[in-house]
């Protein structure tokens, strides 16, 4: 039981990290080398400097929820976490962790919607005149989806993990 309660900790860690990378950093899409776009910025690199210069997304309703869905997520994950360490301090011997795996599966599910959204409405959050063909996924974007389960496998580890000492 030891052994799962540290690989669920290091699991959770790990999970929350990618989250923040996912929805902090400036891949969710690649137009090329030179632009990149995001939940927040337009990037483009300018090689007379060799900087990114970034602008501000056009809003529009689907990325606003995106945005909103990504935050939840890492907020959902990251309280998850707190309560798991106050539980594991506090919670009586042979106690569950039902609300630490609830709050992980709602930020798997939250993280699901936002992947979905990004999929399936690219075309309207990226506003682009360009052809979406001459683009691709960015590595956060991989990273969202690879979020989501294990974001859910860990919440329903923790529902099943019971408090030993």
């Amino acid at each position: 039981m030891v052994f799962l309660l540290i690989f669920l900790t290091v699991l959770h860690l790990v999970t929350l990290a990618m989250l923040l990378i996912a929805t902090l950093e400036k891949s969710w899409w690649i137009w090329d080398d030179l632009e990149i776009t995001d939940l927040w910025y337009n990037c483009f690199h300018d090689n007379a400097t060799k900087t990114w210069l970034c602008a501000a997304t056009n809003e529009s309703d689907w990325l606003q929820s995106l945005q909103a869905l990504m935050v939840l997520s890492v907020v959902f994950s990251s309280i998850s976490l707190l309560i798991f360490l106050g539980q594991l301090f506090t919670m009586s011997k042979g106690g569950l962790f039902y609300f630490t795996g609830l709050c992980q599966a709602f930020a798997g599910f939250t993280d699901f919607a936002a992947c979905l959204i990004f999929t399936f409405h690219r075309k309207e959050i990226l506003s682009e005149s360009r052809d979406l063909s001459k683009g691709r996924f960015g590595y956060c974007f991989i990273l969202a989806w690879l979020c989501v389960p294990l974001l859910l496998v860990s919440g329903v580890l923790y529902a099943h993990l019971r408090k030993k000492q």
